[in-house]
């Protein structure tokens, strides 16, 4: 497991300053902070802070493994991202991810417009390998980046539903990769968090690559057939948007969840 895959999923790098003065004159703070675990024992900690309006969204989030596995991977990230919420969708504008281990520290940066990428700065690069699928001519339109997949707007009216939340597909762009989140309503649930007590959407979800990945690593293969994914939604009403409570992803090492313990909404 690798902190690009806890994919917070998910800098506080050039990208923050400029990002977070994209939120609307009013806004609500969300604060999170998530266990991580694997196979029920404590592996990390993550935290996140969202400035959110019906029209905009600013995130900067953070994690780290602690414990015993600082022993086996000394690894930590962190990443912003900000942009507009447009007729119920998600329009990024920037996007900065930074992971570091004790071997290398990478960045990765992303500007875009329209849902399609303008620029991206990765340092260092990766490595090209010859057999990673190329990337295809529209594989940086029509996108969201790993960040603003976490941001799942509702529509403009109407009543929030864990059906809407549920059934969609994020198609993500995160600098080097192209892949579809598909997720499928399960139903309703309540959780519990310091600051929360309410229902979540319970989502499956399939990771689909589609390109710049290696089809042949069996990671990649893993993932693709893997249908232990879950996510939960907590809904943010006064902003119309669901935002994640809880992720558990079966890995090949066993099963990671990040779940809330705390989420807290405070109006600004």
């Amino acid at each position: 497991m690798t902190l690009r895959s806890m994919g917070a999923g998910l800098g506080l790098a050039a990208a923050a300053a400029a990002g977070l003065g994209c939120a609307a004159a009013r806004a609500d703070n969300l604060h999170a902070t998530y266990r991580v675990s694997l196979v029920g024992l404590p592996i990390g900690t993550a935290n996140l802070d969202a400035n959110l309006s019906p029209t905009s969204y600013a995130i900067r989030a953070d994690a780290k493994l602690t414990g015993l596995a600082r022993l086996f991977a000394n690894a930590r990230g962190a990443s912003t991202g900000a942009g507009a919420i447009v007729d119920g969708h998600v329009s990024p504008a920037n996007f900065a991810t930074t992971a570091a281990s004790s071997q290398m520290t990478r960045t990765i940066r992303m500007a875009l417009a329209g849902n399609a990428v303008t620029g991206v700065d990765i340092a260092p690069p990766f490595e090209d390998k010859p057999d990673r699928v190329p990337l295809g001519p529209r594989d940086e339109q029509n996108v969201v980046d790993p960040v603003g997949a976490a941001v799942i707007p509702a529509p403009a009216s109407g009543a929030m539903t864990p059906e809407q939340a549920c059934n969609r597909k994020i198609p993500i762009f995160d600098g080097y990769t192209r892949f579809d989140i598909d997720l499928t309503y399960v139903g309703e649930r309540t959780a519990k968090a310091k600051g929360y007590n309410g229902p979540v959407a319970v989502c499956a979800a399939r990771y689909v690559p589609i390109s710049g990945h290696s089809p042949d690593r069996p990671t990649t293969k893993f993932m693709a057939e893997n249908k232990d994914l879950e996510v939960w939604l907590a809904p943010i009403e006064a902003d119309r948007v669901w935002a994640p409570f809880r992720v558990s992803v079966r890995t090949m090492i066993g099963t990671t969840v990040l779940e809330a313990q705390e989420f807290r909404v405070k109006a600004e």
